[in-house]
């Protein structure tokens, strides 16, 4: 049986079963991530959420899903039926294929390539195009409206993270997610991660993921006081369940990509402790936890405000730390501290 396993056949069947399980715990994790947003968000308001469909509440995503599952399909007249369609199955696939290429524990990852990170980055952008097919598909200008804000919101941001992560790729010489967490492996433990040497970007990172996938209080593309629910106004049924999973999905990565990036990954915060899967979990967990709460208690910008930000604020901020990273690694200023393509050499 082992030998099975050499063959051409043998080692498709492993790849098949490398994404399957890949796939598997994307999509697990989405029944609890949108249960554990309208438990959080319900928690604030001091309501209790979502609790009689299973024990407390824990099989209400299931039902929502079946429900819109089962439900008929409108098409709105005059719409670009074969591209209505496949908007939203942009959408999903791309969310979901950029998960390739984020590894879990050391070797643990689909395809551990060395421009991981320029992979994430092209089909994060092509995202998009979901996005604006969807909203020019329906034949209506609020449809229309939300995708075209959604495009120019998520171009904006998307420059404000290359050039913050650029500075993680000088920092560690490499754009592979499995050496910049093994760079941030110093043996102080949570204080050896990229936070403390790019503690600035973090915040800006953060902020920048929320509006790169349309979160509050970032989410004008879907704005319902002035668009109608936006690009999706037209949509229903399994379309729209699409969307909506691929949007989680990329929250989901964008927790996935702030843990790798400044805090450590699968390595454990405390020296002594195994590193692991579960480290990287608890970490993704946490951060999904502070978009929740985010959504909670930060009321909604105003259009103008959101691509002021991303122009006139974060983007001189990413581009003017990207050259101070350039020196503090060059000259290797308080030595591997932001150096760490150093370490071991």
């Amino acid at each position: 049986m082992a030998d099975f396993f050499t063959t051409p056949a043998g080692i498709a069947v492993l790849i098949v079963a490398q994404c399957l399980a890949v796939v598997a715990f994307v999509m697990i994790s989405l029944l609890f991530l949108v249960y554990g947003d309208r438990k959080i968000w319900a928690a604030v308001q001091m309501r209790r959420g979502p609790n009689v469909v299973g024990a407390y509440g824990l099989l209400q995503t299931v039902a929502d899903a079946l429900k819109y599952v089962v439900k008929e399909v409108v098409v709105p007249a005059g719409a670009d039926r074969p591209v209505f369609f496949l908007a939203p199955m942009l959408s999903f696939v791309l969310a979901l294929i950029a998960w390739a290429v984020i590894p879990f524990a050391d070797g643990w990852v689909l395809s551990d390539i060395n421009v991981a990170i320029l992979y994430v980055f092209a089909v994060s952008s092509l995202e998009v195009y979901g996005v604006i097919m969807g909203g020019w598909a329906s034949n209506s200008k609020y449809p229309f409206l939300g995708s075209l804000r959604s495009a120019a919101q998520m171009i904006s941001y998307e420059v404000s993270l290359g050039l913050i992560i650029i500075g993680i790729i000088l920092s560690t010489g490499s754009m592979n997610f499995g050496e910049i967490v093994r760079a941030q492996d110093t043996g102080y433990g949570f204080f050896g991660w990229y936070w403390l040497p790019h503690f600035p970007m973090v915040f800006l990172f953060f902020i920048s993921a929320l509006a790169e996938t349309n979160r509050p209080p970032f989410d004008l593309p879907e704005a319902e006081s002035e668009l109608v629910a936006g690009y999706q106004v037209e949509y229903s049924s399994t379309p729209f369940l699409l969307f909506m999973a691929g949007e989680y999905i990329a929250i989901f990565l964008m927790c996935a990509l702030t843990t790798l990036l400044f805090f450590g990954g699968w390595l454990s915060p405390i020296p002594g402790l195994p590193d692991g899967a579960l480290w990287m979990v608890a970490k993704m967990a946490f951060f999904f936890f502070m978009f929740a709460m985010v959504k909670a208690v930060v009321p909604r910008y105003r259009y103008d405000q959101l691509m002021r930000i991303g122009w006139k604020v974060f983007l001189p901020l990413s581009l003017a730390w990207v050259v101070v990273i350039a020196f503090l690694a060059k000259f290797e200023v308080l030595g591997a501290f932001w150096a760490r393509y150093t370490m071991g050499g």
